[in-house]
Formats: structure tokens, sequence, C-alpha cells
């Protein structure tokens, strides 16, 4: 207990230093790591954005650091996230924008994923992954309004990346350890039941007719514990003893749990059944994955790699290197997350602004880019939205 007391109490800390720093109108530093890909052309889009917000919804001086990491930085330097990275989003900045990274499939030695050592070297143990449409199509062809929030552990797992091969009397065989603690799955499930909450609030201040969610607040715990009762029976258990801890929770947010196979079959059947959904690391790396294709394009869904003294906007997008360098990549992921930062750091008028914007460009139909089926570049998308700000 004492634990999940501490997890509340450093989000509650965390909330309320960022809102009196941005009440203050204080100095807002972003690091920015482009990495790889395309990551060099949306992360400078979505620098572009905030740079155009008005000062009335932006009070802060905003300054920029930028920073090196990436599977390209590897080959050239034999290191993918350098310490001097590290030390100046520590020292210097207040969040941070990740671009993309070209992760190789096969092992390369010495070589270890920038984002995944970023994620835990700055203890950002949830991803958290807005999936958003008017009408999303589902797998029958049917247009559904879907308002869901898709929150990810973020440092356990399979990611964890302890494997070895072995030489077997029949040949090689491959062994990965799985983690799930109570610690981390405490952790992800109060935040999934916080922003249940506070997705409720915000949704309160809208007419009944603008809401998409029409009922309760839920969370849909996804697991596999009919087969891993162990390390998924943890997770479930440990998420569950959350809601069952706390008498508001209780009182004002429904709960379901669902296991990852029916999940994804459910998410493009009725997308609109879910709230916000929790999940271990690979689950929810492939669910929010998938849930893109709900709003048709990855191009479009942001995320955030939050824990409770730093934010990570990063898009779900990957470095795309086929039509890396050609201008024609979706700045539209990035742009929402760099939205998503300001949000999580106190400047939600801000974020506002960047979301209404990003949505009356998106409205028109005209300017988009060719993963949505139009011809439209990176910097016409980046301008339309500057435009509308």
């Amino acid at each position: 207990m004492y634990s999940a007391l501490r997890s509340i109490q450093n989000v509650a800390r965390r909330a309320a230093s960022t809102t009196a720093a941005a009440a203050a109108g204080k100095p807002l530093t972003i690091g920015l790591i482009p990495a790889d890909g395309i990551g060099r052309e949306v992360i400078p889009a979505a620098r572009q954005v905030l740079e155009a917000l008005p000062s009335d919804v932006m009070p802060a001086k905003l300054s920029f650091v930028d920073l090196d990491a990436g599977f390209e930085y590897f080959q050239k330097h034999g290191v993918a996230l350098p310490t001097e990275t590290l030390a100046a989003l520590k020292s210097d900045c207040d969040g941070a924008l990740f671009g993309a990274v070209s992760s190789p499939s096969h092992k390369v030695a010495g070589y270890s994923s920038p984002i995944v050592g970023l994620r835990k070297q700055m203890d950002l143990y949830a991803n958290v992954r807005p999936v958003i449409s008017g009408a999303a199509a589902t797998a029958s062809g049917e247009k559904r309004a879907i308002d869901m929030l898709i929150i990810r552990e973020n440092t356990e797992c399979l990611y964890i990346k302890e494997e070895e091969l072995v030489d077997g009397a029949d040949g090689k065989y491959a062994i990965a350890k799985r983690r799930i603690s109570e610690f981390a799955s405490r952790r992800a499930g109060e935040m999934a039941f916080s922003m249940a909450l506070q997705r409720d609030a915000m949704r309160q201040q809208l007419p009944a007719a603008e809401r998409t969610w029409a009922g309760r607040p839920k969370v849909t715990i996804v697991h596999k514990s009919n087969v891993l009762s162990v390390t998924d029976g943890l997770w479930r258990e440990t998420v569950r003893s959350v809601y069952e801890g706390n008498p508001e929770y209780k009182a004002r947010v429904d709960i379901e749990e669902q296991l990852v196979d029916s999940m994804v079959y459910r998410m493009f059947r009725e997308p609109e059944a879910f709230d916000v959904v929790v999940a271990p690391n690979m689950y929810g790396d492939i669910i929010s994955d998938g849930a893109a294709a709900l709003v048709g394009s990855l191009g479009l869904v942001p995320s955030a790699n939050v824990g409770d003294s730093f934010v990570v906007g990063e898009p779900v997008h990957g470095s795309a290197p086929d039509i890396a360098g050609k201008n024609i990549a979706n700045p539209i992921a990035a742009i929402r997350s760099a939205a998503m930062l300001l949000e999580r750091t106190g400047y939600g008028s801000a974020a506002l602004a960047i979301y209404r914007a990003v949505d009356k460009v998106l409205a028109t139909g005209q300017i988009k880019t060719p993963d949505l089926g139009g011809k439209s570049t990176t910097s016409e998308v980046t301008e339309a939205v500057c435009k509308q700000l």
C-alpha cells in the first residue's frame, strides 16, 4: 500500500507543480530527439506548430534543445542513447519529443533501442495513447464514433530484453524472460483509473450531444491469465487491487476484464465499447498500433511516455525509411504528441488549441498526406495547422 500511496502522491505533486508553473508563465524547455527516418521531418513540424501558438493560450516562453539518439547515431558512434542526451533531459528540459527509431529486426551487437532505454532511464512507466474518431471504420464496414485511451505499462513484460540462444540436442532454441511486478502493475493501474476520472470530468464540461462516450467512466484490464496464470495473473490481481482499495474508483468507475485475443476482436468489431484500456507492455504495444487502423493511419495517432516527473511525446508510427526525406510523412501524430506534452506539463489551453487546429484541418478533407489518400506534403499540413492557430 505504501508504494501505491507514494505513486498517487507523486502524481498529485507533479500536477500541482506543473499547473503552478503554467500559471506563473515560467519558461518551458523541450528536448527534441528526431532520431531516425521521418522523425527528422515530423519533429521539426511539431516544433513549428509549438512556436506558432498565440501568447493568449501559451503564456510561457518556449525554448528547445536538440538532442541525439537512434540507430543511425549508433552506427556512427557506437551508442544509441548518448549519456549527454540523458544528462540534458534530466538537467535542462521540462519534457521532450521523440521522433522514431529504425531498430533492426535482427540482433546487432551492442545495440539496444534508445526509446526503450529512455523510458527506463527517465522512469516513464506508462505509455498513453488516445484513439479518437468521429467515424472509425470497423471490421464490418460501419462507421462508429470512438474515444478510447490505451494505457500501456512501459517498463517491463518481454521488453526487458533478457533473451538467450541455446544449443540443444535438436538444434538451437531461444528463451526470453518476462517480468511483471506488483510495483509496475500498480502504477499503471493507478494511472488508468485516475485518467478515467479526469476524462469524465472533461466530458462533463461538454454538452451531452457532443460527448462521444455517454456512460460512466470504465477501465478495461487486458490480460491472458487463463494461459499465463503467474505473470498475467499477478498483473490482473494487482490492477484490480488498485480499484478495490480506492472507494472513489469503486463508486465512480466501472471495471471489466478482457483476454487480449478477444480484446483485439472486439476492438475492431465494436471499438465504441471501450473507454480506458490498460495492458502490459507487449499487449499494449500491439493493441495501440492496431487501433490506429480504426482512425485511418498511424500518422494520426500520438502518444506520451509518462512518469511522475517527466513526459516524452512520441508519435506511434515508426521511422518509415521508404518515405524518409521526401516531405510526405504525416506530421499530425507528432503535432498531437506535442499537444499531449503540453497537457501533461500544465498548459491545457495551449494543448486544446493544437487539438482543435488539427481537427479543423482534418475536417476540411482537402489537406492530406498520401497515407490518408491525399497529395499534400509534410510542410503543407504543418503550415495549415499553424494557420488555424
